[in-house]
């Protein structure tokens, strides 16, 4: 399947940040780091479980700054470290039933590293459902922001 073929049932994302392939792929894996990064502005999130392998279950809460909780349940489906992350979301109890599989693509580019985020939908009303809803674009811009500043901050590690 090509690209032109998925387009409309997806959200993507490419950004370059200033810090090593290593570093990038331990923040974005790490229960430790993803909890103080995740989610958009004004978001927290509490990580519950978070078995980084093929077949592993990654369990968090992100917590809306309108006192809301948004359960998760990702089941990763691919683990390339330190280049390439494939999973799915799994609609949790209480929150919507909408299903998609994220691909992450981690590319050293000299010290820095960029990142590929693709979510797809099963469907074009899916994926629309998701941005309208929850304001998936920008919550996905506002992600990968906190991530830069987060990781910007952890050169250290």
């Amino acid at each position: 399947m090509d690209a032109s073929e998925t387009a409309d049932r997806e959200i993507v994302a490419t950004r370059v940040f200033d810090a090593p392939r290593e570093l990038v792929w331990k923040v974005w894996t790490d229960p430790e780091h993803i909890g103080q990064w995740w989610g958009p502005r004004g978001f927290t999130a509490t990580i519950h479980e978070m078995d980084v392998r093929a077949g592993g279950t990654w369990r968090l809460v992100m917590h809306g700054p309108d006192g809301r909780d948004y359960n998760n349940r990702i089941i990763y489906l691919e683990v390339v470290k330190p280049e390439r992350l494939v999973y799915r979301h799994v609609p949790e109890h209480g929150s919507e039933p909408v299903s998609f599989q994220t691909t992450v693509i981690f590319t050293a580019q000299g010290n820095h590293t960029r990142i590929d985020f693709q979510m797809l939908f099963p469907s074009a009303a899916a994926r629309d459902y998701v941005v309208k809803t929850y304001g998936a674009v920008e919550g996905l811009n506002q992600t990968l922001d906190c991530f830069g500043e987060y990781v910007a901050s952890r050169s250290g590690i």
